[in-house]
């Protein structure tokens, strides 16, 4: 079958128009996917010729992607059955007979920065690989889409081959806004019936979310893709462009603040804060969490990282894994090179995640009872961590100042590597905010340049300005 796959592929180059259309017809269906065939993005080529030769180039593009991405096979991860497996926060163990065993094998593969309480919480045998997959399965999954309304200043109607790391950005934030209407604890059941208030409330909120990721312009989608791509061109990108991690979590945070902006927002009690230079600064994070009435709103923190230079240093791998153990994580978007995934929990040595490249039908979320289906994934996927790109961003999601206080409290020992001889986290909390101190630095470089004889030097906010690719240890 393998062979077959790979010999069809060989040969779509040569393909006619005509068959690649009836190649689309053959697979584009409304069935929900498992596994793409190649993890390789197609490059977009930045040049713009004619109007009509873009939409056929766009419309050539789309009919190689709904078969790329649309075209799948069967393909199944495996679990040890001897270790725990993790999921934002939730270890899922094999039934024991023996607590202390069960306990010594969850704090086994945490590392350094895990929590004797987090394995003694394991040990309470309900925990089981079932449960996991129905954790799992519940997480929301954003994917590719095609026929979607036509994205503002382009031809596209699909983000196939290039929204890869939206997708999983948008992710992320789908995952903070569940466990600040749901809860954490909340599972997704599509064979139970709705019988109860609680449940009509909880399929109400669920939907809710999803409709504010729908692939449309509305004002009632806010995070979706039409919407970040917008956000997106005010710095210069377009539909098509790659994003980075550090990209992504500026648009999402600018996405919440606009909605907080309209009248009776439901997001009114929420804040994102996006580190700069893997520094939090508190004074910031104060100005953007409290309220005109000395409220406090919830938080999704959102740190940039650069954990390494080509490839991940691997001095960072138990702290990657550890945060992955905490109940305030949301998730980690990154992947390979120019290959975006979301990741969500871990076993042993690999890295278990959301794959958002999956060509869907676009659901038109305006239908009552719209289907849910397409928007949960039930087949989890495995990556080794030694290939996780360098290049990512984490986030953490707190429902109130106590939280928040009690993270900050813990999370040094996650984030400072065990074999270092000097302490170099993958981020810290700084106090006071990060504009007092850029104006420091500019006030230092007013007096240098008044003793200085160069007329030329480079200023130290340089240093300081937002990076893609901000590296901590090499």
């Amino acid at each position: 079958m393998n062979g077959q796959v790979q010999s069809s592929r060989e040969r779509l180059d040569g393909f006619s128009s005509d068959t690649t259309m009836d190649l689309f017809r053959m697979f584009g269906t409304d069935r929900v996917p498992a596994i793409p065939i190649s993890d390789a993005e197609i490059p977009l080529d930045d040049s713009v010729p004619t109007e009509v030769d873009s939409k056929v180039k766009t419309k050539l593009l789309s009919m190689w992607n709904n078969v790329k991405y649309g075209w799948t096979m069967k393909m199944k991860a495996n679990f040890s059955k001897e270790s725990p497996v993790w999921l934002l926060g939730q270890c899922y163990l094999k039934k024991s007979e023996d607590p202390l065993e069960s306990a010594s094998e969850a704090l086994e593969p945490v590392g350094t920065g895990s929590q004797v309480s987090l394995a003694m919480d394991a040990t309470n045998f309900e925990n089981t690989i079932e449960e996991f997959k129905r954790d799992f399965a519940s997480r929301l999954w954003l994917t590719y889409r095609r026929e979607f309304p036509i994205l503002n200043g382009s031809t596209f109607t699909t983000d196939c081959g290039w929204g890869c790391m939206l997708r999983s950005g948008q992710m992320m934030l789908a995952q903070a806004l569940v466990c600040h209407f749901l809860g954490r604890e909340w599972r997704w059941r599509s064979e139970q019936p709705i019988e109860t208030v609680q449940q009509m409330r909880d399929d109400h909120n669920h939907r809710m979310i999803i409709k504010w990721f729908a692939d449309q312009s509305k004002p009632e989608s806010p995070f979706s893709i039409h919407r970040l791509v917008s956000l997106g061109a005010s710095t210069g990108k377009r539909a098509g462009d790659w994003y980075g991690p550090n990209s992504v979590a500026h648009l999402l945070c600018q996405a919440v603040e606009r909605t907080n902006e309209l009248p009776n927002s439901k997001l009114s009690r929420l804040a994102v804060y996006v580190a700069q230079d893997c520094a939090v600064y508190m004074q910031d994070v104060e100005d953007a969490c409290r309220t005109p009435d000395g409220g406090w709103k919830s938080l999704i923190l959102l740190v940039p990282l650069m954990l390494g230079t080509d490839k991940l240093n691997p001095v960072y791998a138990p702290c990657v894994t550890s945060l992955l153990t905490l109940d305030a994580c949301i998730g980690v978007i990154g992947g390979r090179p120019r290959h975006s995934l979301y990741f969500i929990g871990y076993q042993d040595d690999k890295l278990i995640h959301l794959d958002p490249h999956y060509c869907q039908e676009t659901v038109d979320v305006s239908k009552e009872n719209f289907p849910l289906i397409s928007f949960h994934c039930t087949s989890p996927r495995k990556m080794l961590l030694s290939k996780m790109d360098p290049s990512c961003c984490v986030g953490f999601y707190f429902p109130n100042r106590e939280s928040l206080a009690e993270f900050m409290e813990t999370i040094q020992r996650f984030v400072i590597p065990s074999n270092q001889k000097a302490d170099y986290p993958m981020f810290l909390f700084c106090e006071g905010s990060r504009k007092d101190l850029q104006q420091g630095i500019e006030v230092d470089e007013c007096l240098l340049a008044s003793t200085s004889s160069f007329d030329d030097h480079e200023t130290l906010e340089d240093d300081l300005c937002e990076c893609e690719k901000f590296e901590l240890l090499q």
